[in-house]
């Protein structure tokens, strides 16, 4: 614990030289309110004070290392909650990663309790590639099968954690400083980020997708997933088959070994999108560098740290927005993104439809090989972030998956069309939902969702009985502009005492009229000549009362 709290105030000690260093003065008086002032033996040369202060941000963010910059990455793609200037800010970050030595053999023996000479034939020394999290070895075993080895580095997952404490503090920092932290629920991105980042330095997380993946696309015709030999995996190394393949973007490798480009492109984009569509779980990072292509033409995603998983309802709900975009329904789309919202507040329903129509006219009228997929996402955004709509985490994943693998396969075929793709799924989807099974399976689903309601509605009103029969039942309720309302009330109540005093003032009017008793003005009666004109009064002035009110 001891040894904890002395690593947070380490970094915390970093974090307060970054943040002096690029000028955020401000900030970290906020931070000390209250305290002590930290004193920051610094240069004033070399503080850092140009640019803007989005341009400093990033700034910051890149020299407090890994962590940090893999949240403005995962910010780079939240038009929805950010400034449009602080998100081409964040797009410019990039891992800048150091190599660290690593006794692999040491390792495997440690992890495993082997001697390594008899399961390997090799292991190299140097790292095939570094990364943030882990570094790759390639490796023989003793078949003769070529392996990876991917290690996590020392200490990472501690650092990562110290990490994500001090930015769950500097979101509270930025919720109490302006209200801006709550208005963008910051708190519920930080969360996702956590969950996410813990998710991705887990191997053993990153070994199950593999095998859910493997699961997924058994036998497939066009794609292959890398083996796992479980045997020599954990949550420190992770041990998958050797993927000897050519880089997808690399269109004069591919046109060596007689693969068409086009085709790669267009498998590619089917592949993402059957992840999508048939499994609701899908490569939530297919760039360039993730994307193999074997001799055979099969195309190969790897690194599977990070991943998206659709919800079964929700994936459905996105079945149905597909087939609405097709079918060119604006209220519709609305009702399935209100439905797969975390949560909404639109303040102007008509013109969010209005928003979606516009979008779902531009792609309608637009031919298909000069719509830029990444312009129509960016004009989703746009709508979601002015009508309010916090999507959940899987919707961004989506979004910035789309726009990865399309940007891959435009760059070996200029022509790759994306809403073409779709259209097999759309006919699928339709299919899927007048087949016989589906349609039972939906009946039956809304029956046993009916057969539910009706149990819960006796001990509803058992409760509500009871409560009665106890006198502990209370409504309360409120109403808004409580004061006008009393003075309507008194109101009407003085004019229906006068409709009813007029009302018997005529009846008895008509009856003196009728009787011609009492003394008379010519041959008509005086009562009932002064009762004509006291009504007359009366309706008078209950018509002024009417109309003044």
């Amino acid at each position: 614990m001891f040894d904890k709290q002395q690593r947070k105030l380490k970094r915390s000690a970093r974090l307060i030289s970054v943040l002096s260093k690029y000028g955020f003065k401000d900030l970290l008086a906020r931070m000390n309110s209250g305290n002590k002032p930290v004193e920051i033996s610094r240069n004033p040369d070399e503080i850092i004070s140009k640019g803007t202060v989005y341009e400093r941000i990033r700034l910051v963010l890149e020299e407090l290392g890994p962590t940090f910059v893999k949240l403005g990455q995962t910010f780079s793609n939240r038009e929805d909650l950010l400034p449009p200037e602080l998100v081409q800010e964040l797009q410019k970050l990039q891992d800048k990663v150091d190599t660290v030595e690593m006794d692999v053999e040491e390792i495997m023996e440690s992890e495993f309790s082997i001697t390594v000479s008899d399961h390997f034939l090799k292991i190299e020394k140097q790292p095939l590639a570094t990364a943030s999290i882990a570094q790759v070895y390639r490796a023989v075993l003793a078949d003769g099968t070529d392996v990876i080895l991917k290690i996590k580095k020392p200490d990472v997952q501690s650092i990562i954690e110290d990490d994500l404490l001090l930015i769950k503090d500097l979101e509270k920092l930025v919720s109490s400083y302006s209200e801006i932290g709550e208005k963008l629920n910051l708190k519920q991105a930080i969360y996702t980020f956590e969950k996410s980042l813990l998710e991705e330095v887990s191997l053993i997380n990153e070994k199950e997708n593999i095998l859910q993946f493997r699961r997924n696309f058994k036998n497939h015709k066009e794609t292959y997933v890398p083996r796992v030999y479980e045997e020599f995996s954990n949550n420190t190394v992770l041990c998958m088959e050797f993927i000897d393949g050519i880089k997808v973007t690399d269109k004069a490798g591919l046109l060596a070994h007689h693969i068409d480009p086009v085709t790669i492109s267009e498998v590619g984009l089917r592949l993402f999108i059957s992840q999508i569509l048939d499994y609701g779980f899908f490569h939530a990072d297919p760039h360039a560098g993730n994307i193999l292509v074997q001799k055979d033409g099969k195309v190969v995603f790897i690194d599977f740290g990070a991943v998206g998983k659709i919800p079964p309802n929700d994936k459905e709900v996105l079945e149905n927005m597909i087939v609405s975009f097709v079918a060119k329904n604006p209220h519709k789309i609305v009702r399935y993104l209100k439905k797969m919202a975390v949560s909404y507040q639109i303040p102007d329903e008509k013109r969010f439809e209005n928003d979606v129509e516009d979008i779902l006219n531009f792609v309608h009228s637009t031919s298909l090989k000069e719509i830029d997929p990444q312009s129509v996402i960016n004009k989703m955004k746009d709508v979601l972030k002015d009508n309010r709509l916090y999507m959940p985490d899987y919707f961004y994943l989506l979004f910035k998956g789309i726009g990865l693998i399309e940007g891959v396969g435009r760059t070996i075929n200029p022509d790759l069309d994306v809403v073409k793709s779709l259209h097999p799924y759309t006919k699928k989807i339709l299919a899927k939902k007048i087949s016989p099974k589906n349609i039972v399976k939906t009946g039956i689903d809304r029956m046993m969702s009916f057969t539910d309601t009706m149990d819960e509605i006796p001990k509803e009103l058992r409760s509500v009985l009871q409560k009665l029969d106890e006198n502990k039942f209370t409504v309360t309720s409120e109403i808004k502009n409580i004061d006008k309302t009393n003075q309507l009330i008194k109101s009407g109540i003085v004019n229906l005492m006068l409709a009813m005093v007029l009302g018997a003032n005529i009846i008895a009017t008509a009856i003196v009229f009728v009787s011609g008793s009492g003394p008379k003005i010519g041959e008509m009666s005086l009562i009932a000549l002064l009762g004509f004109i006291f009504s007359m009064v009366l309706i008078i002035i209950i018509l002024l009362r009417i109309t003044r009110k």
